[in-house]
């Protein structure tokens, strides 16, 4: 079994920046590829960003693609979210979650079925 706890969300003002951190207990981290998802309210939840086992590789959502920067760290079992030049419509609940597999194509990534565990998530609000 995996748990996934987020932190580092909070209220910023728009142009603002926050680095959300998940960490992950369990052996289920390493080997794997790591995503970021939000759910806005009223709205679906969506995937933002995506990153390999190895953090070779990273894969964006497009309303994110040069603002937002996915890392991981897998000494301390933990991916990051460095999220830069925030707007207003960035206000969500950001989850991580763990993927089936080291990695995968860019469609595979944005799916939420292709992953096994999902953390409780942390609020973003950004204020215009």
């Amino acid at each position: 079994q995996v748990q996934l706890v987020e932190s580092g969300g909070g209220l910023v003002q728009a142009e603002g920046s926050l680095r959300l951190s998940c960490a992950a207990s369990g052996r289920t981290f390493s080997g794997r590829a790591l995503g970021w998802f939000r759910q806005a309210p009223g709205k679906e939840r969506e995937f933002v960003a995506a990153i390999s086992y190895s953090g070779a590789y990273t894969y964006y959502a497009d309303s994110v693609k040069g603002r937002f920067s996915i890392s991981r760290d897998n000494a301390k079992t933990t991916v990051y979210l460095q999220t830069n030049s925030l707007k207003p419509e960035d206000t969500a609940v950001y989850y991580c979650a763990v993927h089936r597999a080291g990695w995968g194509t860019r469609p595979g990534l944005e799916k939420e079925p292709d992953y096994d565990y999902w953390g409780q998530g942390t609020q973003v609000t950004v204020s215009s």
